[in-house]
């Protein structure tokens, strides 16, 4: 059986309830991730330029959206580029993600953990 994509609810009043899915939430969370200097690509090698070609939701790959009591936790999986410092482009990534998914849909974001799937060693 397939697994529905979940929604959260971000507004409700008279007018009625805006929701958002999980997925859109991802690829916030993706787009963020990729904005960082020294990050590669997501893991599954989604990266910017192939975005158009193959469609947004796509770069929700390698992002794992969780709801934890009126919170969200967002795990980021990527590749990140030879030569740059993992704790300094992790702890960018987190604030870019947790900063672009709260301004853009005004949940709450607890939790960011990235996970640094491998090294792009560039052409060589």
């Amino acid at each position: 059986m397939a697994e529905t994509n979940k929604t959260f609810q971000i507004k409700s009043d008279d007018l009625g309830d805006v929701r958002v899915s999980e997925e859109v939430v991802a690829i916030i969370a993706g787009l963020a991730a990729t904005e960082v200097e020294g990050v590669s690509s997501m893991a599954g090698n989604i990266t910017n330029e192939i975005v158009s070609k193959l469609g947004m939701k796509n770069l929700s790959k390698g992002i794992f959206v969780e709801v934890m009591d009126e919170e969200i936790k967002v795990d980021v999986a990527l590749n990140i580029a030879y030569g740059y410092a993992i704790p300094d482009i992790s702890a960018k990534v987190q604030d870019r993600v947790k900063t672009a998914v709260e301004n853009m849909t005004g949940l709450t974001v607890a939790v960011v953990n990235v996970r640094i799937a491998s090294v792009d060693m560039g052409d060589n």
